[in-house]
């Protein structure tokens, strides 16, 4: 029996099978995202080349693996020494994302590449229905803090662009979210990002 279980999950590792995230459940559960992949991709200039924006989005969900290898490269850790993907000034790293997905809103914790839940509900048609929506938020007061999230939504971009994926970085829904969305004291959400793949 162990035998077929091991067999099975080599099977499934080589063929790309994306295990589905958790069901909907209450707010607090962790979510252990796997190891991002933070080698292959497309040459940066292709990317580079590639980028642009696209809100026609299918309904084909996006695996676990290559969520976790966008919140890395988001905002991942990418050093021993517990710095970032995204620069920020002066190491503040005051910067939160949040995941809005089928099966609730999830805060990203870089530490441990993990999701946490933080609303049990489906919130994408209040972002225009995208399979996912990246929530940057930061410190309103902050003169940093308008750099630091455009560091993020670049990273974002260029993932997408070398995993062909769409995306469309906007203003619109920004605020749709207040009173529910959690946010640490002090912070606003700045802008947000609907990311799936291309129609």
């Amino acid at each position: 029996m162990k035998k077929l279980i091991a067999l099975s999950l080599f099977m499934l590792a080589l063929t790309g099978f994306a295990l589905p995230p958790p069901a909907a459940a209450a707010d607090g559960e962790k979510w252990n995202l796997p190891k991002p992949a933070a080698q292959g991709g497309k040459p940066l200039m292709e990317a580079l080349a590639q980028r642009q924006t696209n809100r026609d989005f299918s309904d084909k969900p996006i695996p676990e693996q290559i969520l976790s290898d966008l919140l890395w490269a988001t905002w991942g850790i990418n050093r021993p020494d517990g710095k970032h993907t995204a620069p920020t000034a002066r190491n503040n790293r005051e910067i939160v994302v949040f995941a809005a997905l089928e099966n609730g809103v999830w805060r990203y914790e870089p530490s441990d590449n993990a999701l946490t839940k933080v609303l049990p509900d489906d919130t994408r048609s209040a972002f225009g229905g995208a399979p996912l929506t990246l929530i940057y938020a930061a410190p309103e007061k902050s003169e940093f803090s308008g750099f630091h999230v455009g560091s993020l939504y670049q990273n974002a971009g260029l993932f997408c662009a070398s995993a062909g994926l769409a995306n469309v970085v906007k203003i619109t829904g920004r605020d749709a979210l207040a009173g529910k969305l959690a946010l640490p004291k002090g912070y606003k959400v700045f802008i947000v990002h609907s990311i799936g793949w291309p129609r």
